[in-house]
């Protein structure tokens, strides 16, 4: 009989251990020691002085809240990178830096676990290689996410009483303005002037649209440095009653349930009109004209506006053709194919009725703000996956993101010296100025180093598709051109009873209509 000789598997030790660090602080953070660039330069120092190990990457959020995972873009990269088999262990502070949600952290843990990665949480002292560690985890998980429940709804209390007494209360800064005292407004002159000339365009007779192109041409950018503006930014801008001077509280509101989902304010509490809290950058007296106009175009937009909004952005599904506009004497009107109205034998897609398409339209957004969690953000997370692989292969990203968080870090110093009156308001405002022109540069740098530019245009379309879907409202009841405009790139008639509706940034999304005649 043989003789069976079992030989055991030889674990495989790699020459080095592949390490990576994830930190994360609060944009309100007072502590110097854990601001976001001492963070990373601790951590890139602490695995390069370490025997053995090799730093992969050092991963940071700013200023986001550890509650929603979906919102930390670079913590979403480190997973990737894990699920790809490029990290072997992971260093973070703590558990509340790693997740304040306990079923998140838990499922995070177990498929890095599953994937062979191991976590070291050093404030409490755990680490997921060498203990049984779960009930450890998720009673610590359990305790941030109370804390972070109990600071968020003491934070809304001081917030509603605050309003109660009347008392301007702002966390960011309206295009226009800067915070002072970490509580008042004061007028940037700079973005005031754009301000000053978006109303008196529009007084002048020009459209939202317009507007919104030239300031495109002549190279202004928005509050976050991006050069598009669209139709729904100016006409926001038009609605906002703080360039008068005035502040109405309480227009977003969040969930009471855990996590807490920011959403507009649409009559579930109660809002807090207050006069004169800041400097006014507006006339009430043309603030009042451009809302009488907004109102008065919106009332007549059918009649004009509607007319040529379709030009060129429907197309046959079945012969490539654009579509074409007919109105009757009595106003009704349709669109349809161009060779189907030459000679009908040759294209079969006849006449849709304009208010058909513009149903579609209401139906689609409709669903698409339902269901963005699902259409939309995985969207995102895909290009940002392959974003983070153009980003992993150019050994000049790092340095880059690390000039990125030494400036954030000046930021965050001058602003601290400002709050505590250790510094002069209009030299912390010429230097912050100055940091804030470095950080445009060294984005913009980065997005240079990208080796598929085209990748990045589509990616800065998406973000503003998914930007206007979230700022929109929460259910449209009738159509609205601004937001057609922002989000539609092109319709293709895949029937007279099917309409395939591209969006800004690739997405496609088909919605049907009602039998319509030949």
């Amino acid at each position: 009989m043989a003789t069976i000789k079992v030989i055991p598997p030889r674990e495989k030790i790699p020459d080095t251990l592949r390490v990576a660090a994830y930190c994360r602080v609060s944009s309100d953070s007072a502590d110097q020691k854990h601001s976001y660039a001492a963070q990373i330069r601790a951590y890139t120092d602490e695995i390069g002085a370490h025997e053995g190990w090799e730093l992969v990457d050092v991963y940071a959020d700013e200023g986001l809240t550890g509650t929603r995972m979906e919102q930390r873009d670079d913590f979403n990269r480190m997973i990737a990178d894990c699920r790809k088999g490029k990290i072997d262990r992971v260093l973070v502070k703590s558990i509340s830096r790693f997740s304040r949600n306990t079923r998140d952290c838990l499922a995070t843990l177990r498929e890095l676990t599953a994937l062979g990665v191991t976590v070291c949480f050093e404030k409490e002292n755990i680490d997921t290689g060498t203990l049984t560690t779960e009930l450890m985890v998720s009673v610590s998980g359990a305790l941030a996410q109370e804390e972070s429940v109990s600071i968020s709804k003491n934070q809304r209390l001081s917030y509603q009483r605050r309003m109660e007494r009347g008392e301007f209360i702002t966390c960011k800064a309206p295009y226009g303005y800067r915070l002072k005292d970490g509580k008042n407004l004061e007028i940037h002159e700079e973005e005031a002037a754009v301000i000053r000339l978006i109303f008196a365009r529009y007084l002048a007779g020009v459209s939202t649209t317009e507007i919104a192109a030239e300031l495109i041409s002549m190279g202004l950018r928005t509050r976050d440095g991006k050069e598009q503006w669209s139709t729904f930014s100016v006409a926001y801008i038009l609605q906002n009653e703080k360039y008068i001077g005035d502040a109405l509280c309480q227009k977003t509101l969040a969930t009471d349930n855990f996590p807490f989902i920011k959403k507009r304010n649409q009559g579930e509490k109660d809002q807090y009109y207050v006069d004169a809290t800041h400097p006014a950058i507006i006339t009430k007296e043309d603030f009042e004209r451009a809302n009488a106009l907004l109102l008065w175009r919106s009332s007549t937009r059918g009649k004009t506006q509607k007319k040529y909004l379709l030009t060129k952005r429907i197309y046959c599904g079945c012969c490539g053709s654009v579509f074409s506009r007919k109105e009757t004497k009595n106003g009704y009107v349709t669109w349809a194919c161009r060779t189907h109205n030459y000679q009908a034998q040759n294209c079969s897609m006849g006449r849709i009725p304009e208010t058909e398409i513009y149903a579609a339209f209401v139906r689609m957004y409709n669903k698409l703000k339902h269901n963005e969690a699902i259409v939309l953000k995985p969207a995102l997370a895909q290009m940002d996956d392959l974003n983070a692989a153009l980003q992993r292969g150019n050994p000049a990203m790092l340095e880059v993101n690390r000039a990125i968080a030494d400036a954030s870090d000046q930021c965050y110093k001058l602003t601290v010296l400002q709050t505590r009156g250790l510094l002069d308001a209009d030299a912390c405002g010429a230097k912050l100025r100055e940091v804030n022109a470095k950080l445009a540069e060294l984005r913009r740098e980065r997005r240079r180093l990208l080796q598929n530019e085209d990748l990045e245009d589509v990616m800065e379309a998406l973000r503003q598709t998914a930007d206007t879907v979230a700022a929109g409202p929460e259910r449209m009841d009738s159509f609205d051109e601004i937001l057609f405009t922002d989000l539609v790139e092109k319709i293709t008639a895949e029937s007279q009873t099917c309409l395939r509706f591209q969006l800004r940034g690739g997405i496609e999304l088909t919605e049907q209509l009602g039998e319509v005649s030949r």
